[in-house]
Parts: structure tokens; C-alpha cells; sequence
């Protein structure tokens, strides 16, 4: 499971990594970035195959648009690639409405001596990334609009395994526009969702302050002592 995450960089550096760009009323509604402690129910930017020449805010948690309270998308904030097909909360949006969600780290809590220790996971080389997500569009009863995601995880790889079982669905950079490319079939889409390789990762202990999701603060992503993980050994 992937509950908590990080993007600590702004909306012109997002533009220059991934060629989008941000609508004015979306930066000035919901100022989305830097955020160090991306939450589910919190509003994120993404990139959907219906626009991706834009960025657009969306909430985390999917909401699908048959769904009859909108509450459910507490429950729906990742979805497993394993099932995908056989998820009705899930298969339309594999195989019609995808998205990539940006991040620059991840959180993953383990538990040493009782207590539950919270882990940043970034890339080596501390660049943003993406992770393979699913949208949604729920309108109220009262016309209510509610565009949501979810983001798909993977088995661990072995690095991340040392602290959880499960990580988002990182892609390759040359793999971020196939994944929303509309004419791409969700089976071609499904090769793309695997562990990505622990060698390119890098994990460290963070504070406990990240547990509270009011806390968002630069402080919150940075390394305390404790244990780290990178090319996937123990160090």
C-alpha cells in the first residue's frame, strides 16, 4: 500500500520535467505543489490520457462514477496491478482512463523494537517521478463533480521489501506516455506494471512528525539517523 508520499518541487519544474502545463485557476485554487506529505483525500496533480498537454488537480482517491457516496475513494487510494481486470472499482479506468501521478518520494512505515518507523523512498538520483494511475469522474446528484485517482502498486522489489511488501508502479520515463497513450491496449498497459529495479532506489528513515498529516513542512524528508537502504543492501 502507497498512503502517503511526497512532491516537494514547483509547477515550473513539473512543466519542464514532463512537458504539461498548469492551468492558472488550478495553481491559484488548490496550490498543489511543493508538498511534502501527500495525503489521501489531499489533491494532487495529474496528467490524464484525455489532456495530457495539461496538468489537472485531482483528489486522491478514486471515486468510480457509478459509485453512490463519494466517501468510497478513502477506501480505493491504490490499486493492486495483480487485479486490475477483475476489479469493477478499477477495470474501466485501466482500460480507458489512465493517468501518471508525479511524486518525487514515497513513505512506508516498518516496525523496529514496537514502535512503527516511517521511510522515505526516493530515486537515487533524487528526481521526480511518476507512478501509473487510474482516473475517475463522479457527478452528484446536485451536479457535484468529483475527479479522482488512484495509483496502481507492485509486488516489492527487493529494496523496498525491507520495509513493506508492496510499492507504487514507478515508470520509466520513456514509459510515461505509452501508459496514457489512448491508442495503447490495457494489455500492452499491463506489461508496464512491475517492481521497479531496487538499484535505482534509495531508502531513509525520516521523523516521526510525518505520521500527522497536518505536518508539511521541508523538515519532514529529512534524513535522521537510522537505518538506510540503497542498491538494495543495508548499510
Amino acid at each position: 500500500m502507497c498512503g502517503r508520499a511526497s512532491l516537494t518541487v514547483n509547477e515550473k519544474e513539473l512543466e519542464d520535467r514532463f512537458g504539461s502545463k498548469f492551468y492558472t485557476e488550478d495553481i491559484e485554487r488548490y496550490n498543489p505543489v511543493p508538498n511534502y506529505n501527500l495525503a489521501p483525500g489531499q489533491y494532487f496533480p495529474v496528467i490524464t490520457n484525455e489532456n495530457p498537454a495539461y496538468f489537472h488537480v485531482f483528489l486522491w482517491g478514486l471515486v468510480p462514477f457509478w459509485a453512490k457516496d463519494p466517501d468510497v475513494g478513502y477506501k480505493m487510494i491504490n490499486a493492486r496491478a495483480e487485479t486490475l481486470e477483475r476489479n469493477n472499482a478499477f477495470k474501466g479506468a485501466f482500460f480507458r482512463r489512465r493517468c501518471l501521478v508525479p511524486l518525487d518520494g514515497f513513505y512506508e512505515w516498518k516496525k523496529i523494537n514496537k514502535i512503527k518507523k516511517p521511510y522515505r523512498i526516493v530515486k537515487s538520483d533524487k528526481s521526480i517521478f511518476s507512478v501509473a494511475g487510474l482516473w475517475d469522474s463522479w457527478v452528484g446528484d446536485g451536479g457535484e463533480i468529483i475527479n479522482s485517482f488512484t495509483m496502481v502498486t507492485v509486488p516489492a522489489n527487493s529494496l523496498v521489501k525491507k520495509i513493506h511488501n508492496r510499492m507504487p508502479a514507478i515508470l520509466f520515463e520513456d514509459e510515461e506516455r505509452i501508459w496514457i497513450d489512448k491508442n495503447i491496449s490495457h494489455i500492452e498497459a499491463r506489461k508496464l506494471l512491475k517492481p521497479f529495479p531496487s538499484e535505482l532506489l534509495y531508502a531513509y528513515q525520516v521523523s516521526l512528525k510525518v505520521n500527522n498529516v497536518r505536518n508539511n513542512s521541508a523538515d519532514l524528508i529529512k534524513e535522521i539517523p537510522g537505518d538506510k537502504y540503497y542498491h538494495g543492501n543495508l548499510f
